[in-house]
């Protein structure tokens, strides 16, 4: 997983192996034998490499494209969590990951947004989405 995440970061950000053993201050041959599966960084070098790339280092490590419909790493503080089923009432269920990472537990409250032309809904905190709402009638 990580060599092969390693390769589509890399070439997503369009540097060639030489460009990022610089930037590391490593050696391209380094590079390659990470991308090749010979070899590991050190978790204080991950940590490097996920911030170059602009990923987390739990999905620089981790991710696996195959288990999230074959999309790409999300960028650093983006998330995908998956698909849910809407049940016969119109509920969801907010996955873990979600309710965690966005400190929401039974009772917090959310706004729903939705944009018909765009086909989505988009579920907000409710205490973030009104502070945000005080910034703009702050600036108008």
């Amino acid at each position: 997983m990580f060599s092969d995440n390693l390769v589509r970061l890399r070439k997503k950000k369009a540097l060639s192996q030489e460009a990022l053993a610089e930037k590391l201050g490593i050696s391209r041959q380094t590079v390659a034998k990470w991308e090749s599966g010979e070899t590991l960084p050190d978790i204080s070098r991950c940590a490097v490499l996920a911030e170059l790339l602009d990923v987390s280092l739990d999905d620089l490590v981790n991710y696996d494209s195959s288990r999230n419909m074959a999309l790409d790493i999300p960028p650093k503080g983006k998330h995908f969590f998956g698909t849910v089923t809407v049940d016969d009432a119109g509920r969801i269920e907010l996955p873990a990951d979600a309710r965690r990472i966005f400190s929401m537990e039974a009772g917090s409250s959310v706004v729903i947004l939705g944009d018909e032309n765009q086909g989505g809904l988009a579920i907000v905190r409710a205490d973030a989405f009104l502070h945000f709402a005080d910034v703009i009638r702050q600036k108008l």
